[in-house]
């Protein structure tokens, strides 16, 4: 089985707490992770920690970063079955975004269009819940509306997607790390003669 985890969450910075006052909503960021441990985790975001821009395609660590200013971060974590074609492409896709993250930009016009629902696709720009509609589209999963259009809550009735964890995210990847660790411990020697 292959999945692809979409993961909504709110922090403490001070645009996700206007955000949240502006859109009443729970959640205001989004990422995508490839594995369930969250160890490759993307999203459009700061690029550095203290600053909200410059921003673009980066990788979250959680615990470290922008992630790592805060203890609390309440989130929920939705699991989408994939194709092992379609797991292929997504990789495809994070790795061109990796490769070219220079020439990307954070949509901050575009952030102002999806408050007002006008439909305004960048090319090279892109909000964190427009780069994982995009990067859904890319892959294959039909999307419900134009991915220029998504806000991270409607990720949290994403057609197919299960809800695998709600809760703190430092928690769910703090067990992820110690399952990981344990799994290791326990694996088997292989001796060779």
């Amino acid at each position: 089985m292959e999945y692809i985890y979409i993961i909504v969450a709110q922090t403490g910075t001070r645009p996700a707490k206007l955000f949240r006052f502006l859109t009443k909503k729970p959640y205001n960021h989004v990422s995508l992770s490839g594995s369930v441990d969250l160890s490759e985790m993307y999203s459009f975001c700061r690029t550095y920690r203290p600053f909200p821009l410059p921003a673009t395609f980066n990788r979250e660590i959680v615990g470290k970063g922008t992630l790592g200013r805060f203890d609390y971060i309440p989130c929920e974590i939705y699991r989408i079955k994939v194709t092992p074609e379609q797991k292929r492409k997504y990789n495809k896709v994070i790795k061109h975004f990796a490769n070219n993250r220079k020439i990307y930009s954070y949509n901050l016009l575009g952030l102002i269009a999806v408050y007002f629902n006008i439909n305004w696709a960048r090319t090279h720009s892109f909000v964190c819940s427009q780069f994982v509609a995009y990067t859904m589209d890319k892959i294959g999963i039909p999307l419900e509306k134009p991915f220029s259009l998504y806000r991270p809550d409607d990720f949290r009735n994403f057609p197919n997607a299960d809800l695998y964890y709600a809760g703190e995210l430092n928690c769910f990847y703090d067990d992820m790390m110690t399952i990981s660790k344990e799994t290791k411990a326990v694996r088997p020697l292989i001796h060779r003669a």
